[in-house]
């Protein structure tokens, strides 16, 4: 798995660790052009950004689950201090409620930045019961990521030590649809919307909601604290 680690604010203080995934075809460098690392500087937040790519061959046969936690994870856990919140764009946020459908308690907080959430079918499936909590998957294939994902979000309310979300989209964005499915999941103040697209510039505004709330020491994401 590629990363790319950039450290901010001073030396030895406790550093909130930050992992996010690209979307597809997306390259790391994609967010330094963006300015994520720039946003963070500006805020002088004791914090390491952790980029990682997992290789498209591990896509498909779920090697990038054990790539994530091994190579990326379980160090940056291991390294103490902060908090550690993993997320991702679009299909980075996907990849990201799929590993908190498994490992949630290795994570305080996911940042999802225009997720995609999966087939629509299963999206209409959902709204079709009166709320998320009604609906009922049944027995999950090994290989059924969609309902896996949803199921998580399903169970988060009667998680004890559950992660903070930070959930954020433009309102025309092209998964807007499901996006707000996952909005209404989830308590008001863990949803974030602002005007335009599926694109970098609504991207990075995001961003900066989401570190603008870490810098100003509210709960991005909601409630839910965990250590």
């Amino acid at each position: 798995m590629r990363t790319q680690r950039l450290a901010f604010g001073a030396a030895g203080a406790p550093a909130t660790r930050i992992v996010l995934l690209p979307g597809a075809y997306h390259a790391l460098e994609e967010f330094i052009a963006a300015g994520f690392d720039q946003a963070l500087r500006q805020r002088q937040l004791a914090a390491e950004l952790i980029l990682a790519a997992p290789e498209l061959a591990h896509l498909n046969d779920r090697g990038w689950l054990a790539q994530l936690h091994t190579e990326v994870i379980a160090p940056a856990r291991a390294g103490g201090g902060g908090q550690l919140w993993l997320g991702g764009i679009s299909l980075g946020g996907y990849m990201a409620l799929r590993f908190a459908a498994e490992g949630a308690d290795e994570i305080d907080g996911l940042c999802l930045l225009a997720p995609y959430l999966g087939s629509r079918i299963i999206a209409a499936e959902i709204a079709a019961h009166a709320s998320l909590a009604s609906w009922k998957p049944g027995a999950l294939a090994d290989d059924d990521d969609d309902r896996r994902i949803w199921r998580f979000v399903q169970r988060l309310p009667a998680m004890r030590a559950a992660p903070r979300v930070f959930l954020g989209y433009g309102r025309v964005d092209r998964f807007a649809d499901t996006q707000r499915l996952l909005s209404g999941a989830l308590p008001p103040a863990c949803s974030c919307v602002i005007a335009g697209g599926h694109d970098w510039p609504v991207w990075r505004a995001l961003w900066d909601r989401f570190l603008d709330a870490l810098a100003g020491g509210a709960n991005a994401g909601g409630a839910n604290p965990r250590r």
